[in-house]
């Protein structure tokens, strides 16, 4: 984005109205929330050495810190007048929309991740160590990176095309997998681990499937009109309704409040996680002050 572009910019919708300052204020509460949250997610993980330790939290940690970026680039392109496309001179250069998909990436790599574990527990502990979790994540922050590179690089009409295309055809076979995984995990968690003795191992496996069933839910919830929206506008020939800007696209601001949202089950359902906020992350900054 250059620089005169930035100094025409506005709000996103003029204060001229109290529907318009509501929701200016939703849009400045929304980001300051999603930031808040998942910092303190983050914050909580990197304290405590046992949550390092464990595959399923260095997934968590990468859904926050993506969600994070998230946050504070919501400041630009939901706050103010923003339209990031390939035409737009406010545009981010498909870095913003990157972090999304980060996260998106982030909470199926988890998925496959529990899958694993809970099937196949054995063969799991022998192959996925912490490093090795570490390189599949730092593969993924890459790869996405690589193709904002390469959509930079070459002519707009090509990226355009390639973005179209990828999108597509990602989005459909995400979403079938991630459903799939989520009956799959279902099914075992409902039947498999309840026929397992009482144990303390059998209660984190069932807690942590039970976590990414929630997560992955809410995650479909918030995401699916979005990536609806997209396979219509790709199949249909009929051009589809645009909004002004980032900041008032409902379909877009979904799966911000999904940001928002994720560190909240994530503290919810996982006691380990929510006692070490408590201690370590929310008292010491309650009486410093």
């Amino acid at each position: 984005m250059s620089n005169s572009s930035l100094q025409g910019l506005s709000l996103a919708l003029p204060l001229t109205s109290f529907g318009n300052v509501l929701m200016f204020l939703f849009s400045v509460s929304l980001a300051f929330s999603i930031i808040f949250l998942n910092m303190s997610v983050c914050v909580s993980i990197l304290l405590n050495r046992a949550l390092r330790s464990e595959n399923r939290f260095m997934y968590m940690l990468s859904t926050c810190f993506s969600d994070i970026c998230t946050g504070v680039s919501y400041y630009y392109v939901g706050v103010l007048d923003v339209k990031d496309n390939f035409d737009s001179p406010t545009r981010t250069y498909l870095v913003v929309p990157t972090f999304l998909g980060l996260s998106y990436m982030a909470v199926l790599a988890a998925q496959a991740d529990r899958y694993h574990a809970v099937v196949s527990p054995f063969q799991y502990l022998r192959r996925m160590t912490r490093n090795r979790t570490v390189v599949v994540i730092c593969g993924y922050w890459l790869y996405a990176f690589l193709i904002v590179a390469v959509n930079n690089l070459v002519p707009v009409g090509v990226a355009r095309n390639f973005i179209g295309i990828g999108t597509f055809v990602s989005n459909i076979f995400t979403v079938i997998i991630m459903i799939g995984l989520n009956i799959r995990l279902f099914i075992i968690a409902r039947f498999q681990l309840e026929k397992e003795p009482p144990s303390v191992e059998r209660d984190t496996k069932r807690s942590s499937v039970y976590l990414i069933l929630v997560v992955v839910m809410f995650f479909l919830a918030m995401w699916l009109p979005l990536l609806c929206h997209v396979v219509v506008c790709n199949l249909s020939d009929s051009v589809c309704y645009i909004f002004k800007n980032e900041g008032t696209d409902p379909l877009r601001i979904l799966p911000r409040v999904n940001a928002a949202l994720t560190p909240i089950l994530y503290i919810c359902g996982c006691s380990p996680l929510r006692a070490t906020l408590l201690t370590k992350v929310w008292r010491p900054c309650c009486r410093r002050r």
